[in-house]
């Protein structure tokens, strides 16, 4: 397994800056922005798209740090109710797959969007409960009209470069959690996958090591978020955890996305590693710095320590006592 990092915290560095201060760390593998809300500070998706010389110089950067891609990265919303909005995502999506077959990079990470309920609203709606009844009828408006028709599309043209779509599961999008990521891939086909990112998952009560195992089954984990949250327990008995507040008023918040090993210890951790691996996933944990009680560096630097102990950098050899 390689230990990556998702490069927006290290925006304010050049790309060859961050690329030589991640390797002198220790990490592995990076995952910039090509688009979306991770930009493209890093990497611009349209200076390199279709250009052999931009691709070969961005070959050479990365191998004089020891680096790979892990990813290419374009969060967005392409199935947003507003046309132009919606389009401008489908763009950078698209172009986000195109570039990374040309570099050889197997995986996109993006989320799945949030359609409105009806053809006739103008705000997307994240729906959570099938009543009244009108609720119900907006999710499967939300599915059947439009997520399944948009991402048949992208999954075909993903198979088509040879790359894997990582969907990362989060709320106030149409798939924030392991059952919804399993319905979108058997509507379309196997190169829609999870961008498994364990920290919104937490926070809804789902067991991480429970969701490997279901998504693992299936071979659906296409990449992996290293990210933690620590749910406060005082909050969250008075208001549950379906929070808006805001994630700078960090004392009244349910929860707060934490450094790795901030919000679970090592022995957790490694767990989830283990079970990775159990079910054949290991490509890199690529850490997402959120935390907004520590800097990027000083979270980016404790995630890579305690990630370097739980990580397995063998393959296992023969099991000889059995």
């Amino acid at each position: 397994m390689e230990i990556g990092v998702h490069t927006p915290p290290l925006y304010d560095r050049s790309f060859g800056e961050a690329l030589a201060y991640l390797d002198d760390i220790g990490v592995d593998a990076v995952e910039p922005g090509v688009g979306g809300w991770p930009g493209d500070d890093h990497l611009d998706r349209r200076a390199h798209l279709d250009d052999e010389d931009a691709q070969s110089e961005l070959a050479e950067l990365l191998d004089e740090h020891d680096m790979r891609i892990s990813a290419l990265a374009t969060h967005n919303n392409p199935i947003h109710p507003d046309d132009e909005r919606a389009a401008e995502a489908d763009t950078e999506l698209r172009e986000a797959i195109e570039l990374a077959g040309q570099l050889d990079v197997n995986t996109v990470t993006c989320f799945s969007g949030l359609p409105a309920g009806s053809p006739n609203d103008e705000t997307p709606n994240w729906v959570t409960a099938p009543w009244p009844g009108e609720h119900a009828e907006a999710h499967e408006y939300q599915w059947e009209e439009v997520a399944i028709p948009y991402w048949s599309e992208i999954a075909e043209h993903a198979a088509t470069h040879s790359v894997d779509v990582a969907i990362e599961m989060h709320p106030n999008m149409l798939v924030y959690e392991p059952h919804g990521l399993l319905r979108l891939r058997e509507a379309t086909n196997e190169r829609i996958g999870a961008n498994f990112d364990p920290s919104h998952l937490y926070w809804q009560g789902i067991e991480i090591t429970d969701a490997i195992r279901l998504l693992g089954e299936e071979d659906a984990i296409h990449h992996f978020h290293a990210k933690d949250t620590r749910v406060y327990e005082e909050q969250a008995r008075e208001k549950g955890v379906l929070d808006t507040t805001p994630y700078t008023e960090e004392a009244e918040r349910s929860w707060l996305f934490r450094s790795i090993g901030y919000g679970h210890g090592e022995l957790h951790w490694k767990d989830v590693v283990s079970t990775l691996r159990m079910v054949g996933y290991d490509g890199a944990l690529s850490i997402e710095h959120e935390d907004s009680l520590t800097s990027s560096i000083e979270g980016l630097e404790k995630a890579v320590e305690m990630l370097d102990r739980a990580v397995f950098d063998s393959q296992p050899g023969d099991a000889f006592w059995a």
